[in-house]
C-alpha cells in the first residue's frame, strides 16, 4: 500500500517545531492525529500501516513526531504525558488552521504511551474530538482525566498483552463516554504476529467511521 498524497508538513507547538507527514485522500471524511508511543515517532511503521488502512477508507491522517530530534532519547520526555497532550493539541489547532482539514471531523489515534495523551487531549478538547482508537494503550497514564472524555473511544489490546489487558480494563470501567474494549486474540504488545495488525486497522477504521461523519460529529474549533 502507498501513501495517498502524502506530503511532510512543519507543525509548531510552542517553542518546538515538530516533524510530520500529512496524507490527504480525495473526499477525505475525517482527519486522524497519530500519537506515538515510548520515542516512536512518524516512521513507526505498524502506526504507517495503520495510516495507510484507514486512507484506504477515506480518512486523512497526521504522522507527526511529537518530540523534536533532540528529544527523542529523554526517558522523562516521552513518558511527559502532559507535554505530549499539549503538543497533540497544538497539531489540533494547527489542522483546524489548514483549509484542506479545517472543516474535518478530528479523529485521534494513540498507541502505547501515545494513548494516555491522546485520552488526555481529548478530554481537555471535548468540543473538537469525535473519536478516540487507542492500540496497546496506556490509558492509565490519563486516569486523572479518564471521566471527563466524551469522545467514543475504543480500546484494542493483543490477548497476549496481560498487564495491559488489566490497565485497559481497569480504564474502561472509569470512561463515560461511548467506549469499547477488543482484545485481539494471539496478539503480543506490538501486535507482530500475523494478521493481527490488520485486525487493528480494521477496527479503528470501522470506529472511526461510525463516529467521524460529516454529518454526525462536531468539527469545531478549538
Amino acid at each position: 500500500m502507498a501513501f495517498v498524497d502524502a506530503q511532510p508538513v512543519t507543525v509548531t507547538a510552542g517553542a518546538a517545531t515538530l516533524q510530520g507527514d500529512l496524507g490527504l485522500p480525495s473526499d477525505a471524511k475525517g482527519v486522524i492525529l497519530f500519537a506515538h508511543g515510548s520515542g516512536s515517532g512518524r516512521f513507526s511503521p505498524r502506526n504507517r500501516f495503520v495510516a495507510q488502512t484507514l486512507q484506504q477508507r477515506g480518512l486523512a491522517t497526521l504522522l507527526l513526531d511529537l518530540l523534536e530530534a533532540r528529544e527523542a532519547d529523554d526517558r522523562r520526555k516521552i513518558f511527559d504525558i502532559d507535554l505530549l497532550a499539549d503538543r497533540l493539541l497544538s497539531a489540533a489547532m494547527w489542522l483546524r488552521r489548514q483549509p484542506e482539514t479545517a472543516a474535518l471531523p478530528l479523529g485521534f489515534f494513540g498507541a502505547s504511551t501515545g494513548a494516555g495523551a491522546a485520552l488526555q487531549a481529548a478530554a481537555r478538547m471535548p468540543e473538537a474530538v469525535a473519536a478516540v482508537v487507542s492500540r496497546g494503550g496506556r490509558p492509565d497514564l490519563a486516569a486523572p482525566h479518564l471521566a471527563h472524555v466524551s469522545a467514543p473511544t475504543l480500546l484494542i489490546v493483543g490477548g497476549h498483552d496481560g498487564p495491559v489487558i488489566e490497565m485497559n480494563r481497569e480504564a474502561l470501567a472509569q470512561l463515560t463516554c461511548p467506549k469499547e474494549l477488543i482484545i485481539v486474540p494471539g496478539a503480543t504488545h506490538l501486535f507482530e504476529e500475523p494478521g493481527t495488525l490488520e485486525q487493528v486497522a480494521d477496527h479503528a477504521g470501522t470506529w472511526f467511521e461510525r463516529y467521524l461523519t460529516k454529518s454526525g460529529a462536531h468539527a469545531a474549533r478549538p
